[in-house]
């Protein structure tokens, strides 16, 4: 089956530019360095400035880089601040190829943003990466003086396996209790270990043809689980779907594709934030694709606006 005739007319001839990845016959690390060349030519990366840091990571662990995106114009003194995790399925890509959707982010929304270089599985499984990100946001807020942000308004915000690290991360505030988060925007998030194999909850044949497949799904979430065990305490945050307890988490946005792999296990996710009380939006893209905000057409465009529109009201 194909589902190309179902993908947005304005992408359909986009789709095959992302950089493909089988797991049984490439290389990991040239998949790397074609989904970073692919992207930063994609989102016009190379073009724009940033300020890179290097700060402490976790107990016993390397140093965590930083990359921070300014807006230029603001004539507060302080600004909100964005925590960014980027995509790749937790096994690839940097936060230099999004470099040029930050820039732009940065100037819509006021924000500070700060984009996490966090350390990859299968070298670093799980907690490595996670624990990474948290050690960002836990510096963000922190260091809100110095950075001339208002502590009290920080989000995260992450894609694809990114978001998975932003929603763990936001569990990871609530129950740690160091960092108050004023909201999460998680955008296609790859949150349940279970997607593309054969116990998934939901294997509807219309999704997961294009950008990120089943095979690519499997083989991301082993890399990054290495040995961890269901009964693991820790398992929650590994796998979001699999938190048994959502309730006091930040107000939050999700936004996903109807072709997109992860669709179900995003609608599933908003459902239980529903129910646990927690404000939270979702948008289901029509004929939308993984990936398909990178891929310049309307539809792209008209999703940016949504997160334009979606931070600025997280960070009111």
């Amino acid at each position: 089956m194909t589902t190309l005739p179902l993908v947005d007319a304005g992408q359909r001839d986009l789709v095959g530019s992302f950089p493909a990845f089988d797991p049984d016959q490439d290389d990991l690390k040239d998949f790397r360095r074609t989904l970073v060349e692919g992207t930063t030519s994609l989102l016009n990366s190379a073009s724009v400035s940033y300020e890179e840091r290097d700060i402490a990571g976790p107990k016993d662990a390397p140093q965590v880089r930083v990359l921070l995106f300014r807006p230029t114009e603001t004539q507060a003194q302080t600004t909100p601040a964005i925590l960014y995790i980027h995509g790749g399925g937790m096994i690839a890509g940097t936060p230099d190829m999004q470099a040029g959707t930050l820039h732009r982010l940065a100037q819509e929304t006021g924000a500070l943003i700060v984009s996490v270089d966090y350390r990859l599985a299968p070298e670093t499984p799980f907690p490595g990466g996670l624990e990474d990100v948290y050690s960002a946001l836990v510096w963000l807020h922190t260091h809100a003086g110095e950075l001339g942000v208002e502590a009290s308004r920080i989000i995260v915000m992450g894609d694809s396996g990114g978001g998975c690290l932003a929603a763990a991360a936001a569990l990871l505030a609530r129950d740690r209790k160091q960092v108050p988060l004023c909201g999460q925007f998680l955008i296609y998030p790859m949150l349940d270990l279970l997607t593309g194999g054969p116990d998934a909850v939901s294997d509807d044949p219309t999704t997961g043809e294009f950008v990120w497949t089943r095979a690519q799904n499997r083989h991301a979430w082993a890399a990054v689980r290495g040995t961890l065990g269901e009964d693991d305490p820790r398992f929650g945050y590994l796998s979001p779907a699999f938190m048994k307890d959502l309730s006091g988490l930040p107000p939050t946005i999700i936004t996903t594709g109807s072709l997109d792999l992860f669709r179900d296990e995003d609608v599933t996710f908003a459902h239980r934030l529903w129910q646990a009380a927690v404000p939270t939006d979702l948008i289901v893209y029509a004929s939308a694709v993984h990936g398909f905000d990178l891929l310049a057409s309307p539809l792209a465009e008209r999703a940016h606006r949504d997160v334009v529109e979606g931070v600025r009201r997280l960070l009111a």
